[in-house]
């Protein structure tokens, strides 16, 4: 008899100790998502690397899971655009590797190198416009941590429509809202569709060098193996989802890391860390994404624990749990330390699954991270010791505000 699932809970209010209550029931946990919809959050770091590159592992429900299939799960579940999208996130076997493949054609490393003086440029912008309110108390998710990120990725799309851009914010914010209610899920799902169309065909009329028009190519060229027009569409909100909202919980984590401990800043400022460290210890100790749904077993799994993950059962990668495994951090897992010799992760997936948007996320951290703390070398948390809100999402690992005060 298997034991009743953790009711995780939609609200996201306690990450880290949710995390910990899940890892606690070992390897793989059952854990119980909005609707009752149950899953095994593998939340030990070597288990999930393994399943995560397992070709008995799929991440494509219109094939391998029962509850999908079905038809139970309704247009109206919270999570219905994780599981429901057509792209490379949600495909398996030989369409991951055509999607991936044409994917990397319009988004390479070129593109991503390209970006850096443009991510500068945005940086000194923002900056400029904080030193403005000296002594002031500023929301720096707000104020930088989240404009940094949502003008390179409108960027890379070429979208310079400032009514899309915002229309676009609304919709990656509701998609991490797990706690959603049905007619908020069923209109955010409608309008990512008609942003998305109205960015493809201003992109089809007017082409330019930005990732749009390059996967719009891609998918108009004369291929047995092209995009189709929904995976074109569903590539865009892929790029548009995780390319934004964890850069933005990376810099908020970061940027609380560092406040709420100044010793670690120390460490960073005598040369006895360095920024590399910190973007790494971040994503260890606070994974931007909690939890990614979903991938599914394609036939009966046996893990070493004997647990039996069984053919079409749904599972969740824990990556808040994985990142403070203590089978490889040992028993101060829990602690932020940019010092640990050992900083490996899982925050941006692995394998054949890593996430393509990685370089990009750690190029932005990389220069935005610095350029605060030299432009601010006061800067205080302006909370005190009250703990900060949480986003509300048990996906997305971040605060709804982060108070400081510039100095």
């Amino acid at each position: 008899m298997e034991p009743r699932p953790i009711v995780l809970d939609p609200a996201g209010r306690d990450i880290a100790g949710e995390a910990a209550r899940v890892a606690a029931g070992g390897e793989a946990t059952l854990v119980e998502l909005p609707d009752g919809v149950v899953a095994w959050a593998i939340t030990r770091q070597r288990t999930l690397k393994e399943l995560l590159t397992d070709p008995r592992v799929s991440k494509d429900p219109r094939q391998h899971w029962p509850v999908w299939i079905n038809g139970e799960i309704t247009p109206e579940w919270p999570l219905i655009t994780w599981v429901a999208v057509e792209n490379m996130f949600t495909a398996y076997g030989g369409d991951h590797r055509r999607l991936r493949t044409l994917v990397s054609k319009a988004f390479t490393a070129r593109r991503t190198a390209a970006l850096r003086p443009r991510v500068e440029e945005i940086c000194t912008t923002l900056l400029d416009d904080l030193a403005a309110a000296p002594g002031e108390v500023v929301d720096l998710r707000e104020a930088y941590a989240y404009p940094l990120p949502i003008q390179v990725i409108s960027e890379l799309f070429g979208l310079d429509d400032e009514n899309l851009r915002e229309r676009m914010r609304r919709v990656v914010d509701s998609i991490f809202h797990t706690s959603a209610s049905p007619e908020e899920v069923t209109a955010t799902f409608n309008e990512m569709y008609a942003v998305l169309g109205e960015l493809v065909a201003t992109k089809r009329e007017r082409p330019g060098d930005d990732l749009t028009s390059g996967l719009i190519a891609v998918r108009d060229e004369e291929s047995g193996s092209k995009l189709s027009e929904k995976e074109l569409t569903d590539t865009l909100a892929l790029f548009l989802s995780a390319g934004h909202e964890t850069t933005v919980n990376l810099l908020d984590n970061a940027i609380h890391a560092l406040l709420t401990r100044p010793e670690q800043l120390e460490h960073v400022r005598a040369g006895r860390a360095t920024w590399e460290d910190v973007i790494e210890e971040t994503l260890r100790h606070s994974a931007p994404v909690a939890n990614l749904p979903l991938r599914y077993a394609v036939e009966d799994i046996e893990l070493d624990s004997g647990v039996v993950l069984h053919q079409g059962d749904a599972i969740l990668a824990a990556y808040a749990a994985a990142g403070r495994d203590p089978e490889v951090h040992g028993a101060d897992a829990d602690r932020f330390d940019v010092t640990r010799r050992l900083k490996s992760h899982l925050a941006f997936g692995h394998g054949v699954h890593l996430c393509v948007g990685a370089p990009l996320g750690r190029l932005e951290a990389a220069i935005a991270l610095p350029a605060l703390f030299d432009r601010f070398p006061g800067l205080t948390l302006a909370s005190g010791q009250e703990p900060l809100e949480p986003v509300e999402s048990f996906i997305s690992n971040g605060h709804r505000t982060l108070p400081a005060r510039l100095a």
